[in-house]
């Protein structure tokens, strides 16, 4: 997939089929967007763009990064990724404006598709019917799709947040289509877990949605290879009483046991996929105790992720 970021850089390509939104999280809905325009541009022997925004233009926190959007983008056949930033300066342009220079003279768009609640331009003001109107003038076709929903639950990113927020990763993860999950960076700890016996890898997230501070039967994606594992986000309370001796503070963190992995993998990106929780954390009254129970998590999870 190409990517291009920046309204001064985007370019033609042949017959593009647009699908235009923020698509944060690239949920259930999102990808049918999606799959839809590569269908179409298969279809006509055009080129499937993704035409997404960078921050979120409503300043949500992010279900996703937007490495880890663009790798979900890409996993659906997407040709070309063209990334808007979201500044003050593009909030300001008119929705005509933006359909006029942007979606017609830049990219000279064949089809555009977008969700029936998608909204764009200064105030908000464009939506599909604005896009309707003016695809005559512009020589491009609409086509708006209702919002999804699963047993009268909208598919929303919003609901999303607030799943994952409240630990329902089960519920959150089939409006997603996908496993809850966290990308993140392979960053330096304490190295207490080693010790124990059972290295972990420290992950400093990319995107700020996680699920609530627990224990985890995990899948870790890691270039391209699927291995099972157990995740802890939290504050390590055990060692809250051994600061000076284990540096250990109470800040969130995430590490992650990966089975039967044995490679240095600092400054590497990786996926945590949560499968279902294991437990709530726990203060240990000993670093003996707490290992005993990593192992029995360890054992929990092998029966859950055979």
């Amino acid at each position: 997939m190409e990517i291009i970021y920046g309204i001064n850089n985007i370019k033609r390509f042949k017959k593009p089929v647009v699908a235009l939104g923020v698509f944060d999280g690239v949920h259930r809905g999102h990808r049918f967007i999606i799959k839809e325009a590569v269908k179409k541009a298969h279809q006509i022997k055009g080129t499937s763009v993704v035409l997404t925004f960078h921050p979120h233009p409503q300043k949500q926190p992010s279900l996703y990064s937007l490495a880890h959007r663009l790798r979900l983008i890409e996993e659906l056949g997407v040709d070309v990724c063209m990334i808007i930033k979201f500044s003050p300066a593009f909030s300001k342009i008119s929705a005509v404006d933006f359909i006029k220079n942007i979606l017609a003279a830049k990219i000279g768009a064949s089809f555009v598709y977008v969700g029936k609640n998608f909204r764009f331009g200064k105030s908000a003001a464009g939506d599909n019917r604005l896009l309707g109107k003016f695809s005559g003038v512009y020589d491009f076709k609409v086509k708006a799709f209702d919002i999804l929903k699963i047993n009268r639950r909208i598919i929303s990113s919003t609901c999303i947040r607030g799943l994952i927020k409240h630990g329902k990763i089960g519920a959150a993860g089939k409006l997603l289509q996908r496993p809850v999950s966290v990308f993140g960076t392979v960053i330096k700890g304490i190295s207490l877990a080693r010790r124990l016996g059972f290295p972990t890898a420290n992950i400093d997230p990319h995107h700020e949605i996680l699920p609530p501070s627990g224990v985890y039967a995990v899948k870790v994606i890691f270039n391209r290879k699927i291995f099972r594992g157990v995740c802890n986000i939290g504050i390590k309370p055990t060692l809250l009483s051994r600061p000076d001796e284990l540096g250990a503070g109470p800040q969130k963190q995430i590490e992650v046991f990966i089975f039967d992995f044995n490679k240095n993998i600092y400054g590497r990106d990786l996926e945590v996929q949560f499968i279902r929780k294991i437990r709530d954390e726990v203060k240990f009254p000993s670093l003996s105790l707490l290992a005993e129970q990593i192992t029995k998590d360890i054992n929990l999870t092998k029966k859950i992720l055979p």
